[in-house]
This record gives C-alpha cells, sequence and structure tokens, in this order.
C-alpha cells in the first residue's frame, strides 16, 4: 500500500533519519548496578523492626563493654558490712542512695548486682565471640573442601562419625574437669570439635552445589580444589553461613550459662557463674533480682543475639534483593 508523505504533514529528513552505530555503546549494560553489601543493607534496614532490635543489640553490647571500664566493680567491696548484703532494689536505693548500680539490688557479699551483670556479660559474650570466630572460620573452610574433595571426604566422614556422635556438651565437661575451670579453658573445650559440626553442615550444602557446569569447567581448566572451593563455592553460600553463625553464637552463651548452672562452669563471674552461685535466692522471699536479674539479662542478649543474626542472614540471600 502506497502513503502519501504529506499527508502526513511531515517531510522524509523527519521521518526517516540515519543513527550512527557505536560499538562501545552497545556493550553497555542498561541495568542498574549491582551492589552485593549494599542490597544486604537496604533489605535488612527494610524492616523497621530490624533497626529497633540492631539498636537493642548495639546497646547490649557497648553497655556490656564500655560500662565495667567506667565504674570500679568491687565483688567484696561491702563484705564486712552485714546490712548491705541481699538488698532489694527499693533498700538498696534507701541505703546506699540514688545510684544506678543498685537498681537491682545487691548479691550475697553485698556486690552491686546491677554491676555484677554486666561485667559477667563482657565475660560471656567475649566469650561467645571467640568461639564462634575460631569454630566458623576452621568450620569453613574445612567444610568447603570437605564437600568438594573425594579423599577429604572418606577421611572426615570417619572422623565425625566418631566424635558426632558424641554428645558435644559431654566433651564439654569432660574438658572443664580435665583442666583448671579458666576462660581460655572454656574456650578450648568450646572449639575442640565445635568445628566439626559448623564443617559438616557447610560440607552437605557444597555437595549439593559442587558439580554445577562452571565448577567442571574450572576442574578441566586445571583450577585446584581449594581454589574451586574458595572461589565458586562459598560466595554462594554467604547467607547460609550467616545464619549459621546466628544460631551458633548465642548457643556458646547458653552452653557457658548450663555448664556453670550444673557447676562445672568457669571461675570468672560470667552470668552463669552469677546464676548459679544466686540459685537459693530464687526461692527466698526479698532475694528474688540476684537471681532473675542475671537470667533475664542472659535470655536478652541470646535472643538479641539470635533475631539479629537470623534476619542478617535472610537478608544476606540474593533471592531476596528482587
Amino acid at each position: 500500500m502506497d502513503f502519501d508523505l504529506k499527508n502526513l504533514g511531515m517531510t522524509e529528513e523527519k521521518l526517516f533519519s540515519f543513527h550512527e552505530h557505536s560499538d562501545l555503546e552497545s556493550e553497555k549494560i542498561t541495568a542498574p548496578r549491582y551492589s552485593y553489601w549494599q542490597s544486604v543493607l537496604r533489605v535488612f534496614f527494610r524492616k523497621k523492626s530490624n533497626i529497633v532490635i540492631l539498636c537493642l543489640f548495639v546497646f547490649l553490647i557497648a553497655f556490656a563493654y564500655i560500662y565495667p571500664a567506667l565504674t570500679e566493680y568491687n565483688r567484696f567491696g561491702e563484705l564486712l558490712n552485714p546490712d548491705a548484703k541481699h538488698l532489694s532494689p527499693s533498700a538498696a536505693l534507701d541505703y546506699f542512695g540514688w545510684n544506678i548500680k543498685y537498681i537491682l539490688g545487691t548479691g550475697a557479699s553485698g556486690q552491686s548486682t546491677f554491676d555484677a551483670i554486666w561485667d559477667g556479660s563482657r565475660i560471656s559474650i567475649s566469650m561467645a565471640f571467640i568461639c564462634g570466630a575460631v569454630n566458623m572460620t576452621i568450620g569453613v573452610i574445612l567444610g568447603a573442601v570437605w564437600g568438594f574433595s573425594k579423599t577429604v571426604d572418606s577421611i572426615m566422614m570417619a572422623v565425625y562419625n566418631v566424635i558426632g556422635n558424641v554428645p558435644y556438651i559431654l566433651l564439654i565437661s569432660v574438658v572443664m574437669m580435665l583442666f583448671k575451670p579458666t576462660f581460655w579453658t572454656l574456650v578450648l573445650a568450646m572449639t575442640l570439635t565445635g568445628w566439626l559440626y559448623i564443617a559438616y553442615a557447610i560440607r552437605i550444602q557444597v555437595v549439593i552445589i559442587r558439580d554445577r557446569e562452571y565448577n567442571l569447567a574450572s576442574k578441566c581448566l586445571g583450577t585446584s580444589t581449594f581454589k574451586i572451593a574458595m572461589k565458586n563455592i562459598l560466595p554462594f553460600m554467604t547467607s547460609i553461613i550467616v545464619t549459621m553463625l546466628a544460631t551458633e553464637i548465642p548457643s556458646y552463651i547458653s552452653y557457658e550459662v548450663f555448664l556453670s548452672y550444673i557447676g562445672r562452669g568457669i571461675s570468672e563471674m560470667t552470668l552463669g557463674r552469677l546464676i548459679y552461685e544466686a540459685e537459693s535466692a530464687m526461692v527466698t522471699s526479698g532475694w528474688e533480682f540476684e537471681f532473675w536479674s542475671p537470667v533475664a539479662i542472659s535470655a536478652i542478649i541470646t535472643v538479641v543475639l539470635y533475631v539479629v543474626g537470623q534476619n542478617l542472614g535472610d537478608a544476606s540471600d540474593p533471592r531476596t534483593h528482587m
């Protein structure tokens, strides 16, 4: 069908124009630039509840480390003063005057329960972070190689079948009985085999993705097993690793509290040790704050660490970045 260009009210030059081709322009990607960690933070802070929980997390960590450094906590400072022992919060404030140190009352030695809790929190949180760093580092690296190398797999499966079936808490208790119960003894007990369970979990995830096409291509090109595991596999498991870390760190605090409660804890006044020594106060009228205060703080710290880690693990999943 023929068209009369004059009826369109436009000249041929306006209707048709020559467009120059540029090889450089054709190679440009029109999609917006993607940043993994920016996307993680964007997804994480999208939920207002995460902001509240993160602020609570920062407050707890900062208070546990800053407050004990600014105050002079002396557990036996009022030991010879019988009137200062086992005071309720109201009685302690009346006796000592208004001071944040005594808003939770005093303990069996006349010490400030508030100061004792935050000094113990510092020790418990430090222990949890150190154990988490050691176990996750060894577990993730070894688990990646374990899942990709059949030689390592045969050896490590034999090790796991022997050690993995022994209750973890039993191993920790035995180590604490064999050595002097100190902070570093507890760290040793929790990291002696703690990495094995993490490595096995990572191994399962690696087995699922190790035979994908790009990994087979890298292997055919002569890439080492270690490099394939570190470069091709672990970056795709960030969300899984963060989620595992979210469960590991709070669990170490729970283990420490449990060990101290059954009398197998360390000599330092951790949260667990405070709960253990205040056990009798739980059923004594007027002394309840000595027991329930460290219980409440340990529960809050554990829950906050877990929730922050879980939500960060969800935000680390690339499928949530769409």
